[in-house]
């Protein structure tokens, strides 16, 4: 009794294998067949990142570091310069000099969006960056700067999924030419109010 309860049991543990396999077998295919299809993205993805720049062709861009302290991966180098007359870069009283994104050491976790005080960095849907070189991945300024003939670049709001909604006045401050307020509105900058107002220890 026992080894045909057992026989039995096998029996039905092989029809329920086959069950599955016949009906992988005669399921739809969910492979996408990149590069002719791409799949679609959700509407706030994070891709390759972009330095955006104002309305007037200067850099958003300030050279504060703040996105580089705020990189849990250590992806970004900002090396930060003064204007001069001759050469004003940005609105402010300096500019990045050097700025540089690994795009291999980064986990596109979009921190150095949220600390920008002039929104400047921000992460595109674009994820196309393949290569056979390792030094292909390391983007300079030059590949990170939207090209004038382009535009300004897109602010995280405007984005198809735009940004959450409690972060709606956050997005509104930095986006404005003060640099200042554009602080005041990130993470760190809030803190930092908080602690002149005794709210934080």
């Amino acid at each position: 009794m026992a080894r045909t309860r057992k026989r039995l049991y096998n029996i039905g543990a092989i029809l329920q294998g086959l069950a599955t396999t016949f009906g992988f077998m005669f399921a739809r295919r969910p492979t996408i067949e990149y590069p002719s299809v791409k799949k679609q993205h959700a509407p706030r993805f994070h891709g390759l990142h972009e330095l955006r720049r104002y309305a007037d062709g200067k850099e958003r861009c300030i050279g504060c570091e703040l996105c580089a302290i705020a990189c849990p991966a250590n992806a970004i180098t900002v090396i930060g310069a003064e204007n001069t007359p001759e050469d004003r870069r940005s609105p402010g009283e300096r500019h990045a000099a050097r700025y540089e994104i690994d795009e291999l050491r980064c986990i596109f976790c979009g921190m150095c969006e949220e600390a920008c005080p002039t929104d400047a960095i921000v992460l595109t849907p674009h994820f196309e960056m393949a290569s056979y070189r390792r030094g292909a991945f390391v983007y300079s300024k030059d590949r990170l700067l939207v090209d004038t003939s382009a535009g300004v670049g897109q602010a995280p709001d405007e984005r198809p999924g735009g940004i959450p909604a409690d972060l709606g006045s956050v997005a509104e401050m930095k986006s404005t030419m003060d640099v200042a307020t554009g602080y005041d509105a990130t993470a760190r900058g809030i803190v930092l109010k908080d602690q002149r107002r005794g709210l934080a220890g």
